[in-house]
């Protein structure tokens, strides 16, 4: 029979486990991962990870860890090509990867955006984000990502309150190749259906606080 100091103290590691995880996810974000070349992410996501959208850098506070994990995973694979970020995830190993993840997915993010979005729906651009183009097989962006673009789960992430940069990025890689790691195709099929000005105008759409919407 084991001490009873022995399993006191085991427990206590045990129970420290959450902590010591979520404070590696932290450091990495404040001071980067062992390998050098995995710089801190708040340089570009700002110190609370809510992005900086005069950059077009996207907000990470409050996203899935399941979502970031794969996005990660992804520009290390090549799946999700950007010149900034490939680097950057190869240098992370896939504990360094889960922790940020982790520690990102708990970090406060802005209120959900006001789901009013949906009761005014009264130009083309509101009207393909909420229902979409069916003749060109466009589904609403918000039938996937949810009410005002508040995100569903680990395979839709948000889009209300994303720099309209970043999102405008996102859509011309969809279109050209350089990402691809979407289930299904679906995101390749809805984006090169899409015209360069309903890009832009749609990017706008969501990254609007919802509130100024709603003003008459």
């Amino acid at each position: 029979m084991k001490p009873l100091s022995h399993v006191v103290i085991g427990s206590l590691l045990i129970l420290a486990w959450p902590s010591a995880h979520a404070a590696d996810g932290q450091k990495i974000f404040n001071q980067g991962g062992q390998n050098p070349a995995a710089m801190a992410c708040l340089g570009c996501h700002g110190p609370d990870g809510k992005g900086i959208a005069a950059a077009g850098f996207p907000r990470l506070a409050g996203l899935p860890a399941g979502y970031l994990s794969k996005q990660l995973q992804d520009f290390r694979s090549g799946s999700r090509k950007q010149a900034v970020m490939e680097p950057l995830a190869k240098a992370l190993d896939d504990a360094e990867i889960e922790a940020i993840s982790a520690y990102l997915a708990k970090l406060p993010a802005d209120p959900a955006p006001d789901t009013r979005r949906q009761q005014i729906a009264t130009n083309p651009v509101a009207r393909l984000a909420l229902y979409g183009d069916w003749s060109r097989k466009i589904p609403g962006c918000v039938q996937c990502h949810g009410p005002g673009g508040s995100g569903v789960g680990e395979h839709f992430p948000p889009l209300a309150g994303q720099p309209a940069g970043y999102l405008v990025a996102q859509l011309n890689a969809w279109r050209d190749g350089s990402r691809s790691n979407d289930p299904n195709q679906l995101m390749v099929d809805v984006a090169k259906a899409m015209t360069d000005a309903e890009v832009k105008a749609v990017a706008d759409y969501f990254a609007q606080p919802a509130s100024q919407e709603a003003k008459p």
